[in-house]
């Protein structure tokens, strides 16, 4: 035992080093005077492995280590602080090449370069905790994985807010160019009957000109019979102008054309049947046979007896449409009386009327009562259902643009 350490003590200095080691002090990077470092260990087989050994693992994972730092900072550039993880990565790289050189000096004492070597080591590694002390602030300040998934989270919900957001505009948007689509659509049905109208309008005006001037002798008389019936299509055509639909209401109509009649007499008109929307051109000719029959009650029915009634109804059965002027208690003198066939308000009554809508009528005069029936198909009166969803916009629209609201 005694002459193993005297061994290990004076085994770790090369003689020359006693005699001569101090001429060799200014030659820093001379190693020839040192005795390998497994001299110290006795070259023993299974120390030596250990110590080499150690060092070559440290060393690997030294290695490897800053490659992975300087791999995810090149990769990530948004890493922060990453002047401190470069140094970090040399000083872990310096410490390793210093295990490295300890592999060597086992064999080979290159003492004064393992020490340069750790010099440097001692720089890097003083430079390191310095400016890690002075980012300490920095460090502390930055988010925990929890804060920025909350953050994450709160972004997440804002965004779906907002696509929940643009799809409901989106929506919007679709609807309300349905809407506009509809209302096109429906102006242009609109455009093209209001000429089709005009025309027609046009016609039965002129017709009634023309009728009601045969047989008048003075102007006054055919002035009255013309601008009364020109005023029952007026008032048809302001009834249709009021609805947003292309159509009247049978019911309003009526009570348009018997107006003045109830104002007049009261309890003696009555009114009844259902609820229906019939096409322009048969309102009017039923508000020209309205204007026709109360025209004529006046003269010879309610006007001339305290005791006359008028009823007035429709119905629709069988795929007919019906219309009955109903007419009671009238004088023994009128009842008597037959109408006179060359009158246009008969010809009016039993022809034109029956004859735009395609049916038959027929007036009865019977005791005290007068009954006048028009019969037409259903399709020749009642308006059809169409898609009328963009009628109110297209309404709208042309109340605005010519100034009515």
């Amino acid at each position: 035992m005694h002459h193993r350490m005297v061994r290990a003590v004076s085994g770790c200095l090369s003689p020359e080093w006693t005699y001569q080691g101090a001429g060799r002090m200014d030659h820093t990077m001379d190693y020839g005077g040192y005795m390998p470092h497994g001299m110290c260990l006795l070259w023993e087989p299974w120390l030596v492995l250990l110590w080499a050994g150690s060092d070559l693992l440290i060393f690997l994972s030294y290695t490897a280590i800053p490659i992975a730092l300087l791999r995810v900072l090149r990769q990530r550039t948004e890493v922060p602080h990453g002047g401190l993880v470069a140094l970090f990565a040399s000083f872990i790289l310096l410490c390793g090449l210093t295990h490295a050189l300890g592999i060597v000096t086992l064999w080979i004492p290159i003492y004064p370069w393992t020490g340069w070597v750790k010099l440097a080591t001692g720089i890097v590694s003083m430079t390191t905790a310095v400016v890690l002390f002075r980012l300490i602030p920095d460090i502390i300040r930055l988010p925990s994985p929890a804060s920025l998934a909350a953050v994450n989270q709160t972004l997440s919900d804002e965004i779906a807010a907002h696509k929940a957001t643009l799809a409901s505009l989106d929506r919007q948007v679709q609807e309300r160019t349905r809407e506009l689509e509809k209302a096109t659509a429906a102006l242009a049905v609109q455009a093209r009957e209001a000429v089709h109208r005009s025309g027609n309008l046009l016609a039965v005006v002129h017709s009634l000109a023309t009728q009601s001037a045969r047989g008048t002798e003075r102007t006054q008389e055919f002035l009255d019979a013309f601008l009364g019936r020109v005023r029952a299509l007026a008032d048809t055509t302001r009834a249709i102008a009021r609805s947003d639909k292309s159509s009247a209401e049978l019911e309003q109509l009526v009570e348009t054309g018997m107006e003045v009649l109830k104002s007049t007499y009261g309890s003696r008109i009555a009114i009844s049947g259902p609820a229906l929307s019939i096409d322009p051109v048969a309102a009017q000719q039923l508000s020209l046979a309205l204007y026709e029959l109360a025209t004529n009650t006046q003269k010879y029915g309610l006007g001339a007896s305290d005791q006359a009634e008028v009823a007035v109804r429709w119905n629709v059965e069988g795929g007919r449409f019906t219309f009955v002027w109903h007419e009671r208690g009238l004088p023994v003198a009128v009842s008597d009386a037959p109408p006179n066939p060359e009158g246009f308000g008969t010809k009016l009554l039993l022809q034109i009327v029956p004859r735009m809508v395609g049916g038959a009528a027929e007036r009865k005069l019977a005791g005290s009562e007068m009954v006048y029936c028009l019969s037409a198909p259903v399709e020749a009166v009642i308006a059809e259902e169409t898609d009328s969803s963009g009628d109110p916009l297209a309404a709208r629209i042309i109340d605005t643009s010519f100034g009515i609201e």
